[in-house]
């Protein structure tokens, strides 16, 4: 039975990160610029996980502790959200989800540190490859961007590489938090105080900036139409039932997993933007490095155990 439920909880996992390679998509046909983008999915999703909880009649009751760590994990996952559209805006889907594949990396570095466990030599090992596979995916899909931005707009690339892995740290690091609490908490009660807290965050930032303006809540109907399903269908079921598979799946393997996100990301990307995204032979090299390298840390966690 155990063994069923992590094969369920892997399965349900590539689902999820399927709808996340979606978010991309979402992110460039939203026109709205990343702050404003975050925090709309942010207050939708909350609205949405909120609904789901007074139906099923989840409580909310928490320790007060436990609360304020979720509300502070909360401005983890506000800012990952927000260097990843931002990302996009300032380069494109391609070069935001190839980089996010540096999760892994991330993650076997840290998680050892945070769970204070030797480091697996396979871990450190799978997160190199990933980055090789990276260089394929990147060089594969962007040779065009990047000889046009090397005379032309060269910084706004760096920024959307660097944006783009800052994402994939902040990604890891609130992988590992949710994984010291997914077996504690109701993975809902935990989406929805993580959720809150970034949204909180968020708006004390945007009201000391000024952000609040009549032009910030006006929104066109493509944009509220995006931001409806961003925010139900990517945010708030993929949030909970990310959490929820924690429970049978290590960190390191969740992230490792959403390597696939940028294959899966660039695929629907070349459906909807056919004229702007472009395949080759070495997109398929890199996505076949990152595909193995996930089969196998499976292979080995499994013959481990």
């Amino acid at each position: 039975m155990p063994n069923d439920k992590k094969l369920n909880s892997y399965l349900h996992l590539h689902l999820i990160v399927f709808i996340w390679g979606f978010t991309a998509v979402l992110g460039a046909l939203i026109t709205l610029e990343a702050l404003p983008l975050v925090w709309y999915r942010m207050v939708f999703a909350v609205g949405f996980i909120y609904l789901y909880m007074f139906f099923k009649k989840i409580p909310l009751r928490l320790p007060p502790r436990t609360i304020m760590i979720f509300l502070v994990a909360g401005l983890v996952i506000a800012m990952h959200w927000l260097t990843f559209f931002k990302a996009i805006k300032e380069s494109n889907i391609s070069i935001t989800l190839a980089c996010l594949s540096t999760g892994a990396f991330f993650t076997s570095i840290l998680e050892p540190i945070f769970y204070k466990k030797k480091m697996v030599w396979y871990e450190i090992f799978f997160g190199l490859i990933v980055l090789a596979g990276l260089y394929f995916v990147i060089n594969s899909t962007e040779q065009d961007f990047f000889q046009k931005s090397i005379s032309s707009n060269l910084s706004g690339t760096m920024k959307g590489v660097l944006l783009a892995l800052s994402s994939a740290f902040l990604s890891a690091s609130f992988s590992i938090i949710n994984g010291k609490f997914a077996n504690k908490y109701d993975p809902t009660v935990i989406s929805f105080y993580e959720i809150v807290g970034g949204v909180l965050f968020l708006s004390v930032f945007m009201v000391f900036t000024q952000s609040f303006t009549a032009s910030f809540f006006h929104l066109s109907f493509n944009d509220l139409k995006w931001l409806l399903i961003l925010s139900s269908v990517c945010t708030a079921y993929a949030f909970i039932a990310s959490v929820g598979v924690m429970k049978y799946l290590s960190p390191y393997t969740v992230m490792l997993t959403i390597n696939m996100e940028p294959i899966y990301g660039i695929l629907l990307a070349l459906v909807v933007f056919s004229d702007k995204e472009k395949m080759s032979a070495q997109f398929y090299i890199g996505a076949l490095i990152i595909l193995s390298t996930v089969i196998l840390n499976g292979v080995l966690k499994n013959r481990k155990k």
